[in-house]
């Protein structure tokens, strides 16, 4: 049977995946950015941008593909944690062209992390709290850091998603930890820890040494890829 032809003659947007990698390291949140390689011919030179590139259709097979391309070749890290945020697109957001550029982010912790050491694309980690709003990024990348950062910080509220960002195995302490850093305050102490073991996506994985008189217990994620959801969001410390 002879193959349909097709009516491809319409100009198509330029296709472009962007990731927004989190993780907590200095006890902050912080977020990878790429620096722009400097040159007459390239937008937004030498200026801080996510990671990301265009669609590859000789390797990409969807748009997570891509993204998860794209986290290794900047991490090393095969992400078991990437969700997608939203599209962006316009003809005036890249100067090149009409252009389309699909978000996701991804959590991750910062051991695990192996920055790839390109000279014409230096990574590093930027604290979220000092980017916004005194520091521009490329393209619209700012809006789209913004959006990841708001759906972060409400999905926190009642999932187990923080628990991505540290290296396993980790303590209660720790873990209610990252929950206030990404979350900007407090938590109830025994709250959180009657939450926490109440929705069940914790396994305990013996004794760790913290540096106190008695070991604490160590816990590690039962199901790596899925988001345990809580009924209640965790009550701020009184």
């Amino acid at each position: 049977m002879a193959t349909k032809p097709y009516n491809l003659s319409l100009e198509r947007p330029l296709t472009t995946v962007d990731v927004v990698i989190f993780t907590v390291q200095d006890d902050q949140l912080q977020v990878l950015l790429v620096k722009r390689p400097d040159g007459p011919a390239e937008p937004f030179p030498n200026t801080w941008a996510l990671p990301g590139g265009f669609v590859d259709v000789k390797k990409d097979d969807s748009l997570e593909a891509c993204a998860r391309r794209k986290l290794l070749d900047k991490t090393g890290v095969k992400s078991p944690y990437l969700e997608q945020l939203g599209s962006w697109g316009g003809k005036t957001r890249d100067p090149r062209g009409w252009s389309a550029t699909h978000a996701y982010f991804a959590l991750l912790p910062a051991d695990s992390v192996q920055l790839a050491q390109d000279e014409v694309k230096p990574a590093r980690w930027h604290p979220v709290d000092a980017l916004s709003p005194r520091k521009r990024l490329a393209f619209d990348h700012g809006d789209i850091l913004q959006a990841a950062l708001e759906r972060l910080r409400s999905k926190v509220e009642y999932t187990s998603l923080p628990a991505f960002l540290l290296p396993e195995p980790f303590t209660l302490p720790q873990l209610q930890k990252v929950y206030e850093v990404v979350l900007g305050r407090a938590i109830d102490k025994s709250g959180f820890r009657t939450r926490a073991l109440a929705a069940d996506f914790l396994k305990e994985d013996g004794f760790l040494d913290v540096g106190s008189p008695r070991p604490a217990m160590g816990y590690r994620l039962k199901q790596r890829e899925a988001v345990v959801y809580f009924p209640r969001t965790f009550s701020p410390r009184s």
